[in-house]
């Protein structure tokens, strides 16, 4: 199975295919431009690297937040015009899980932590089993880096966005039972993206074109000034 992966929920973001456990191609976007003026490009980069056109896929494999907003309304519309188009389907995959998804030989508990504003982060609790899957054992949540250490008990390690800035409050309460990662692997690879959506994907989990929306877990400050909150 021939899988296209993307992530735009960050300024890193990055596409991929994967063929069943192959990396075939990735490219990972790390310039300060918007995602509308470069995903499409690194979609082609990938096509070309692996010597396929969209009519090609299996599917298509697409992060939905939590993340930038305008950034995953971008991912979210290439990816359901290259879909339709091409008449494949499309698994949605959360930002949180495809992080998470990254470690799957942790012997620690995994909180992927994602910068979400106003001193909080996005996150949720998973654990690697022996065959190397990830899976989640906590809900999705935003919440502040002193409350989350609060509730972890052992060794955890904590990957994202969110390291970089609140890796001193966490290893101050933490101490020995914070582990951190290579930095290069706080961001989120398109690969896992992928690799998650294909699984999905086997299992014909498929989602409606119409009901992949980004997945905020709190409102952007657009809807709460909307809604009056």
């Amino acid at each position: 199975m021939k899988v296209l992966g993307i992530d735009t929920g960050a300024a890193a973001g990055s596409a991929a295919i994967m063929q069943d456990d192959v990396l075939v191609s990735e490219v990972l976007l790390t310039s300060r431009r918007t995602h509308s003026g470069r995903i499409m490009k690194a979609i082609d980069m990938v096509l070309s690297m692996a010597e396929l056109k969209p009519s090609d896929l299996d599917g298509f494999a697409v992060a939905i937040g939590p993340g930038s907003f305008t950034g995953l309304r971008i991912g979210i519309s290439t990816v359901k015009g290259l879909a339709f188009s091409a008449e494949k389907p499309v698994a949605s995959v959360t930002t949180l899980d495809a992080l998470a998804g990254q470690f799957p030989c942790s012997h620690a508990l995994i909180c992927p932590i994602l910068n979400a504003g106003k001193g909080d982060v996005y996150t949720a609790s998973y654990r690697a089993d022996k065959s190397g899957s990830v899976r989640r054992t906590g809900d999705y949540t935003v919440i502040s880096p002193l409350d989350l250490t609060d509730r972890i008990s052992e060794p955890c390690l904590f990957a994202g966005d969110g390291v970089k800035t609140y890796s001193s409050v966490i290893k101050e309460n933490l101490g020995s039972l914070a582990l951190f990662p290579t930095p290069f692997l706080n961001s989120i690879r398109a690969s896992a993206v992928a690799c998650i959506g294909m699984k999905r994907l086997r299992k014909h989990e498929a989602d409606d074109l119409k009901n992949i929306v980004p997945f905020y877990i709190r409102p952007s400050d657009a809807e709460i000034i909307r809604n009056g909150n």
